[in-house]
């Protein structure tokens, strides 16, 4: 069974990490966009809007990141082992 947790731990690390990695992209294009386009955008209001808008995106984007890992976390043994077993199943097969 303890090959069974080193699996999961390792599915675990490798979503969290590309998770966030989504995440910092994510912030990092929407801030790019955001900064390119501010010289096109002469009235104040409208750029008040845009960062509003920005800024509500990133941080329920990064919320909903944070808090489904942390879901997946809890019911990790659950969610991945039935990944692994699927997998183990369609390798036994082949």
């Amino acid at each position: 069974m303890s090959d069974l947790n080193q699996r999961i731990e390792t599915m675990v690390r490798r979503d969290k990490l590309g998770a966030w990695l989504l995440v910092v992209l994510l912030w990092i294009t929407i801030s790019t966009v955001l900064l390119l386009s501010w010289p096109y955008v002469p009235d104040r209001g409208v750029r008040v809007v845009l960062v509003i808008g920005a800024l509500s995106v990133l941080i329920f984007n990064t919320a909903s990141i944070a808090a489904m890992l942390r879901h997946y976390a809890v019911d990790k043994q659950f969610i991945y082992g039935l990944d692994i077993k699927a997998l183990d199943a369609m390798k036994a097969r082949k």
